[in-house]
């Protein structure tokens, strides 16, 4: 997908070079879809054997013959690299006896290479089984993550959308960081954030909040409503933990929730939750959205009353950027902070094309990565929203359009 498209998601850890596991290897090893991992050992069997027939007695190389199936081991799999332990072993007692008598490397070396083949087909055997455990944990952490953060359709909700996500974890592929898009009858809603902490109740805690956030953006029409059903449901699964017996009673999330309405198009409604205020990014540079923060879900009992919601005009052509704090706190090698704004600014003066959503994050990141050298200190995304069209009209209760036909949402 293009990064001008209308809807365009990267994930993972980058650059994807540094992980090299089992499905990249056989990758490799295949040509026009056929496996060619048994060409290495099966050359290194025939170099071995003809090595030895063209030296002197003195020098015998056909013992060597043990490092095949250890070849094998690597690259092959449990059959193949039995079927050339015994190659190797075949191969050695032809090859040595067609010696004279006394240039023969007789039953000690034999001993070796088939007990090199028996402790390579053995190693394989640990190997495959290694390798199948990491390819059913990888398809176990890629189905969290398409739960915690599914795909969007292009366009969904009537937003043109972008999203990047880095883990600053070399082996996960879902953090606490978390983002989606909720269209409904009163307009589409968005929420981008960050569960403090890390590991796997990160990701519940971010999994719970999306669940919220995906009723509540559709059914209510205020959203200072939604706000507080998303402080309500921290707090609720706070005494769940605890209740648990899990040291989770501290946990919060920074966030920003927008809200654009089904009746302007000009226009976008803002809560923040202690978190980075939006960017408004458009030919004309880079604004940060006047916005009044609160606190993050899940501390309202330090301080009494909802975040206010703030109704901010927003440009036809400016895209709203949210971003959190892997980007904003990303530190180069002097400890100085990414500059993104700044970064923005001279990147739309120099090509106003960067506002498209998908150019503005794959711009993000490489601009954080840059500046913090390829090493993320934590979970890093970049989202980036704007109007594709006009909106709906308000749908009927009962989630019907205005024609009486049931409602795509």
């Amino acid at each position: 997908m293009s990064p001008g498209s209308g809807g365009h998601e990267l994930h993972g850890r980058y650059p994807p070079a540094g992980r090299r596991d089992a499905v990249h290897r056989h990758e490799m090893l295949r040509l026009r879809g056929r496996s060619v991992a048994w060409v290495p050992p099966l050359l290194l069997l025939v170099a071995i054997a003809l090595i030895d027939y063209n030296t002197g007695g003195e020098f015998r190389t056909v013992s060597w013959i043990v490092l095949v199936p250890g070849i094998a081991a690597a690259i092959c799999g449990v059959w193949g690299t039995a079927l050339f332990a015994v190659l190797a072993m075949v191969t050695y007692t032809l090859v040595d006896s067609a010696w004279p008598h006394q240039f023969r490397a007789g039953l000690p070396d034999f001993i070796l290479v088939a007990a090199g083949g028996v402790l390579a087909t053995l190693a394989c055997v640990v190997r495959v089984r290694g390798e199948r455990r990491t390819l059913h944990m990888r398809d176990v952490t890629e189905t969290v993550r398409r739960t915690v953060l599914r795909p969007l359709p292009p366009g969904w909700g009537g937003l043109e959308h972008a999203g990047i996500y880095l883990t600053a974890d070399a082996q996960a592929r879902v953090g606490g960081d978390f983002y989606d898009i909720q269209p409904g009858p009163h307009g589409t809603r968005v929420l981008v954030g960050d569960v403090q902490g890390k590991g796997l109740g990160a990701v519940e805690t971010a999994s719970v909040l999306l669940g919220a956030f995906r009723e509540a953006g559709y059914h209510e029409a205020d959203l200072m409503v939604v706000a507080d059903r998303l402080e309500t449901r921290m707090l609720r699964h706070r005494e769940y933990t605890t209740a648990l017996g899990r040291d989770d009673a501290d946990r919060f999330a920074t966030a920003v929730l927008l809200g654009f309405p089904a009746d302007r198009t000009d226009v976008v409604d803002t809560v923040v939750f202690g978190h980075e205020p939006p960017l408004a990014v458009g030919p004309d540079g880079v604004r940060s959205l006047p916005t009044r923060g609160g606190l993050p879900i899940g501390c309202r009992d330090l301080a009494a009353g909802s975040p206010p919601v703030c109704r901010v005009p927003v440009a036809a052509d400016e895209t709203l950027l949210l971003v959190t704090d892997g980007v904003t706190e990303a530190r180069d090698g002097a400890g100085d902070f990414y500059r993104l704004a700044d970064d923005l600014s001279r990147a739309v003066a120099a090509d106003p094309r960067v506002v498209a959503p998908g150019r503005l994050v794959a711009f993000v990141r490489d601009g954080t990565l840059r500046h913090s050298g390829g090493r993320l200190a934590d979970d890093t995304t970049a989202f980036a929203v704007r109007r594709t069209r006009a909106p709906r009209p308000p749908r009927a209760p009962g989630g019907e359009g205005p024609e009486g036909g049931r409602s795509p949402y």
